[in-house]
């Protein structure tokens, strides 16, 4: 009789356990905010991994905004332009206006030890340091596209591979 009772509290106890993991599920996906679940969705990564979220609301209020060069607003923006706002905005530094100045100032790194606000520079159609963005994660990088305006682009598309020149820190 005592061996039977052990399994059936056994057996309730593992109930009781499952019932608390799919609560304890339930609680953290609440407790993910809309930015880090919209995000993370995009970049593929777990809402956990979203953890700078005065970045990730700055890139959503600029988000679409259409490139202009020399601008500076979200009525129209350039690469260097946007850049030089987020730097501003969410890391509370001010840096150069152009793309060259940022590479110039900038550290290289390694495109494999690349982290969240790693700049990543651009020579585009032969043109050295003529584009500039932000890394985020997972391969990905936000930048003002002359094309699309503010997006987030992979460096991994044939286009990005072919015109990475490197990533910085500044």
């Amino acid at each position: 009789m005592l061996v039977i009772s052990s399994v059936f509290t056994s057996c309730k106890s593992h109930k009781h356990t499952a019932s608390k993991n799919a609560k304890s599920n339930e609680k953290n996906k609440e407790s993910h905010s809309p930015i880090q679940i919209k995000y993370a969705g995009i970049l593929g990564v777990s809402p956990n991994q979203i953890t700078n979220e005065s970045l990730y609301k700055f890139i959503d209020h600029w988000y679409g905004t259409p490139y202009k060069y020399g601008g500076l607003s979200t009525s129209g923006v350039d690469c260097s332009g946007f850049v030089n706002s987020l730097y501003n905005q969410v890391y509370h530094m001010s840096i150069p206006r152009t793309t060259k100045e940022i590479a110039d100032k900038s550290k290289s790194v390694s495109k494999n030890s690349m982290e969240e606000g790693d700049i990543v520079i651009f020579d585009i159609e032969g043109k050295k340091h003529s584009h500039v963005g932000v890394y985020l994660q997972n391969g990905h990088f936000v930048h003002a596209s002359s094309s699309k305006g503010v997006i987030i682009s992979n460096l991994n598309s044939p286009y990005y591979i072919n015109a990475f020149n490197r990533a910085g820190k500044l």
